[in-house]
């Protein structure tokens, strides 16, 4: 039962900003502080936070904080002045990435990003017709969204092909050379769709590792050769690295993963550890093509503030070495959930890349159906006894984990101890 506290809470939330905003978990919580990996609530209640990739640094970190401060002391400004520090900035991200990419567009969100790299790759290509995965999200733009579960979507710039995965394959069977080929197949009809309409194909637009999708086990190859593939057919690949980018995965960037290179890159909530800072980076011709045609400008973004704590957060990330942390302890993590689905029926399979894990949550191994109100039970569990996590996925079963990258072996322990008991307590 939610307290007196939440419900008023919750009340005042509906009058003030409107219904159907959502929340977490069936009985919500009122978090009032955030260290690290930890979240407190109004009742002096921690939680282990696994679910949150905008503090990618750890929440209220002192050299991110540090930064804000003394940046928003000396000078923030828009764009339209010289600043040497949003140059120094663009400097390093840029060289993060693979060539050709060199150069980089400024925004505050992971929405306005992708819009941005929408509108980058139409002015690179002159078309406008963009495939993605069927189940995909890139944001909430009135453009951004047309993304957002394409297989309902009819709208004649866009497209959706069933996402490439091993679990719920097109064909059983099929060995992954073969399993890739037939996911091919489908891009490459999405892609002759567009092309024979007025809107002509301008771009591929998919997250590295198929994050809102449910974390899929990607047939190895897919990656380049849907890159091959695009190129042919005249268009660029956008990869969405919201979710994906800044160490996540173990690697740099998602795309690493599977071992190609994008054309254009959006990058969002990591990049400033809580401040909006998101971004586009792509090799220059293409970022002057997008600035020829659209003279963009946006207030907030470009700024010396931005480039401070974006600076800081690298910083923190290179220092503490959390790239490498991040793969030794997301696969020690993993390593313990699998030795756990012995025991556990609905524990249909564990997958994933440094700090991020879906776990396959279904009603029938056999038939792997998915579980989504079983999945809830978990969650809703979790949260009771302090950890904070999520459900996402194409079925909405997928029990999605996203910790802060400082999410150390300790703190791994503690919620594998926490998730087994939680186990034992609901699938008894």
């Amino acid at each position: 039962m939610a307290t007196p506290e939440i419900d008023t809470l919750l009340a005042r939330r509906e009058r003030l900003l409107g219904v159907e905003v959502p929340t977490f978990y069936e009985e919500p919580v009122h978090i009032v502080h955030g260290e690290g990996v930890w979240l407190t609530d109004s009742e002096g209640r921690r939680y282990l936070d696994m679910y949150n990739n905008v503090p990618c640094v750890g929440h209220g970190h002192p050299r991110v904080v540090e930064a804000m401060h003394r940046q928003t002391q000396t000078l923030n400004v828009h764009s339209r002045y010289l600043h040497e520090g949003i140059l120094d900035y663009a400097e390093r991200l840029t060289a993060l990435h693979a060539d050709p990419i060199s150069t980089a567009v400024f925004t505050c969100t992971g929405t306005e990003a992708n819009e941005v790299a929408l509108q980058m790759a139409r002015a690179v290509t002159g078309k406008r017709g963009i495939l993605a995965s069927d189940s995909a999200y890139h944001g909430n733009s009135t453009e951004v969204r047309k993304l957002s579960r394409l297989r309902n979507n009819d709208d004649p710039e866009y497209r959706g092909f069933p996402f490439p995965q091993r679990y719920r394959p097109l064909q059983e069977g099929l060995s992954d050379d073969e399993l890739a080929g037939l996911y091919l197949d489908e891009v490459r009809s999405g892609i002759a769709d567009l092309q024979a309409s007025d809107a002509g194909f301008a771009a591929l637009m998919l997250c590295p590792i198929l994050a809102n999708e449910g974390l899929p086990d990607i047939p190895a190859g897919f990656m380049p050769r849907v890159t091959e593939l695009v190129h042919e057919a005249g268009g660029v690949f956008i990869c969405d690295e919201v979710q994906a980018g800044f160490g996540r995965t173990g690697r740099w960037w998602g795309y690493e993963t599977s071992d190609f290179v994008p054309d254009i890159v959006a990058m969002g909530k990591p990049m400033g550890n809580g401040l909006p800072l998101a971004g586009v980076a792509a090799p220059l011709d293409m970022v002057n093509a997008f600035r020829k045609r659209t003279r963009y400008f946006n207030t907030f973004a470009s700024s010396p503030l931005q480039a401070a704590v974006g600076m800081a957060v690298i910083d923190v990330i290179e220092e503490e070495g959390l790239v490498e942390r991040a793969a030794q302890t997301g696969e020690y993590m993993r390593d313990a959930l699998r030795e756990m689905q012995e025991a556990c029926e609905a524990m249909a399979d564990v997958r994933g890349d440094g700090l991020f894990t879906a776990i396959e949550w279904v009603s029938d191994r056999a038939t792997r159906i998915p579980d989504p109100e079983g999945a809830d039970v978990i969650v809703n569990a979790l949260k009771d006894r302090g950890i904070l996590m999520s459900r996402a996925g194409a079925g909405a079963n997928i029990l999605k984990l996203r910790p802060p990258l400082v999410f150390e072996r300790e703190h791994a322990d503690h919620f594998l101890t926490v998730f087994e008991a939680v186990l034992r307590d609901t699938q008894s």
